[in-house]
């Protein structure tokens, strides 16, 4: 089995879609103002109008792995000049550095790296790295 997509609401499809394609390196494949379609590292992102607030549920948040503390601080110090909603400061974590942000519409993002975290939680992410870097 494999990850195919995300799909989720936004009550403003096309800054939604913007926070994807300028922040976090996605492409736009298409968007109306009824929906967008993005494509990410093997899957799409799919964003569908809502015409009232979306309201998540609390802690309902997306996570994006970076490979180092200190690609996770640049994307810090860039959404934080970028004006983007910062929830959390950067902190460390005992399974690695991190810090959350709101996307346009509500959507929480968790951007993370397991690369200084406790070596009981770091061992999963070596044994994946090692397993993609045979295939």
């Amino acid at each position: 089995m494999k990850f195919n997509h995300l799909s989720f609401p936004s009550s403003d499809v096309r800054a939604t879609a913007n926070f994807f394609v300028q922040h976090l390196g996605c492409s736009l494949e298409f968007i109306s103002p009824a929906a967008a379609m993005l494509k990410r590292a093997g899957f799409d992102i799919v964003i569908e109008a809502k015409d009232h607030t979306v309201a998540w549920p609390h802690n309902f948040h997306l996570g994006f792995e970076l490979p180092s503390v200190e690609a996770v601080s640049e994307l810090y110090q860039h959404l934080q000049t970028q004006g983007v909603t910062m929830k959390t400061g950067m902190f460390h974590h005992e399974r690695g550095s991190r810090f959350f942000c709101e996307a346009p519409g509500g959507l929480l993002f968790e951007m993370n790296t397991r690369a200084d975290a406790h070596a009981q939680y770091r061992a999963s992410f070596e044994r994946q790295a090692a397993a993609d870097a045979v295939k």
